[in-house]
């Protein structure tokens, strides 16, 4: 009888889900806000016009790209250009923080719409929820409106949050994890970075390993269709249909803006900006634009969240280029779950003699040990099977190529999500090598052949898998060993390194958990 009562139980509970899920949408489609459009790039209208149109002259139409591997440099390319512009910005974040250097660019937006810049905020509710007041502030503006992706009707109460998730458990579990940030319709800066401290080096704790890609030409209008494909979505609502504008918090988050730039912290940022602004460039960071017709973007559509059909588009374009490797592929990830068939993918790709290496976190670099739990039951298949693995440390060793943070904070975390095959082609943007990425997420990035550019990619590999930077990992029977060099000195340890018990504790229930799925 009790398991005639529990079927019962599981109908009734699909059936409710499925209503809600109805009830959601159809509510979703009367809150739609109108249809708008990027605004195209123009010739001589703005500073950014003036100086694409310099820069791109004379390229036959190719696309420059630099690589942006410094965390001062990735903030100040996106103030610089908020700056500059003129016309437009479009912005699509996974998160927008409300830390140190999230407020100095929502600063910066701000000055932007005033001076009568159209601009397009798309954020993800996953961590806009419940802290509305900000986005309601910017919507505010009348040169500014703000959406949301697969928003939640619960803005206030977070049981009825929580309900509504229970309600519909699988369309609330994707997300939009893209980074796109575009300016005037001719700059556009992709990769893996949010907006907040940690991506910017003014966390006290530990800063993200992190690397965007810079663009000018071509490519550019990409990102801009893309960014129109998402804006114009059914699953994107503006905020201002979810919850009751509210004039009087834009001069009050004003107000608090003008506070915070007062202070030797942002002064630190600002000063950095300012002295970018006075080069009057364009690109005002460190290396190169390199200029190739090889470059082009590759996403996910905004109906990988509709549920319509569980398919990983983006994986679809960068898998073949993966299994065409004839020599090798460095792969970094912070998250890094392949599963079963991506481990006998690999296994497959050594048996042909490609060499592949793989960087990903260590369990005390991670800021999720839920997912080190689920990448830990593949680190001895992998090894067994010939790759290289190795875990970045939680302290980085000071080098060139990253300036101390601005509290100087050693702490280091990866995010940075690329790969190289072969040294010919590298892919630099969102896309984590997990089981979310692949099914839950929409990702998106830049696929590119130029090679100085997969030089760069490979080079951050290389610096980043130092042994002073990164455990390197071996198999001693069916032990695994940790190997690196600690003070100059060469290190074998036979356990997690520098990780607490709570961490390890953590990893090692997520490990017998059957929740990959979700990681």
């Amino acid at each position: 009888m009790s398991s005639v009562f529990l079927v019962i139980a599981a109908v009734l509970a699909a059936l409710l889900a499925a209503a809600a899920a109805y009830v959601y949408g159809l509510f979703g489609r009367h809150l739609q806000g109108a249809p708008s459009f990027s605004l195209p790039p123009e010739r001589d209208e703005t500073q950014i016009d003036r100086l694409a149109t310099a820069l791109v002259e004379g390229q036959q139409g190719k696309s420059g790209a630099v690589l942006i591997a410094d965390n001062i440099d990735a903030f100040s390319a996106r103030a610089v250009s908020a700056r500059q512009a003129g016309r437009s910005l479009d912005l699509q974040y996974y998160y927008w923080k409300n830390d140190l250097t999230g407020k100095l660019l929502t600063r910066e937006i701000i000055a932007a719409a005033d001076r009568g810049v159209r601009v397009r905020l798309l954020l993800d509710d996953i961590n806009a929820g419940l802290h509305d007041r900000m986005c309601l502030s910017l919507d505010a503006h009348e040169n500014i409106e703000v959406r949301l992706f697969n928003p939640s009707r619960a803005r206030t109460d977070r049981l009825r949050r929580g309900l509504e998730m229970m309600l519909r458990p699988l369309s609330a579990t994707r997300r939009m994890h893209n980074k796109a940030w575009i300016a005037d319709g001719h700059v556009a800066i992709a990769g893996g970075r949010n907006i907040g401290d940690a991506y910017f080096d003014a966390d006290e704790r530990a800063n993200f390993r992190d690397l965007d890609i810079w663009m000018v030409g071509p490519v550019v209008e990409q990102a801009a269709e893309m960014f129109d494909r998402y804006w114009n979505s059914g699953v994107v609502l503006p905020i201002g249909a979810l919850r009751t504008p509210r004039r009087h918090y834009l001069p009050q988050l004003r107000y608090r803006l003008d506070q915070r730039v007062r202070t030797p912290e942002a002064r630190h940022y600002l000063d950095e900006v300012e002295r970018d602004m006075a080069t009057g460039a364009l690109y005002t960071g460190e290396g190169e634009i390199h200029w190739t017709s090889e470059i082009r973007l590759v996403s996910d559509p905004p109906e990988k969240a509709h549920l319509q059909k569980r398919r990983n588009w983006i994986m679809q374009e960068l898998l073949p280029v993966l299994t065409s490797a004839q020599h090798d592929i460095r792969i970094i990830s912070p998250y890094f779950i392949p599963g079963r068939q991506g481990t006998a993918r690999i296994a497959d790709l050594i048996q042909r003699k490609v060499e592949i290496s793989i960087l990903t976190n260590s369990l005390a670099a991670t800021d999720v040990a839920a997912v080190h739990g689920a990448y830990a039951n593949y680190r001895k298949q992998l090894l067994r099977s010939g790759a290289a693995l190795f875990e970045l440390k939680a302290t980085h060793a000071p080098g060139e190529r990253r300036r101390m943070s601005l509290f100087g904070s050693r702490g280091a975390s990866l995010h940075t999500k690329a790969f190289t095959v072969d040294g010919a082609t590298a892919f630099v943007g969102s896309m984590n090598f997990d089981p979310r990425s692949a099914s839950l997420n929409t990702e998106m990035g830049m696929l590119f052949t130029h090679p100085d550019l997969v030089a760069g990619v490979d080079a951050v590999f290389a610096e980043e898998t130092r042994d002073v930077n990164s455990f390197r990992l071996a198999l001693k029977g069916e032990r695994l060993e940790w190997f690196d060099r600690e003070e100059g000195a060469a290190r074998r340890l036979k356990r997690e390194p520098e990780a607490g018990f709570i961490r390890r504790a953590t990893a090692g229930i997520i490990k017998i958990l059957p929740i990959e799925s979700q990681l």
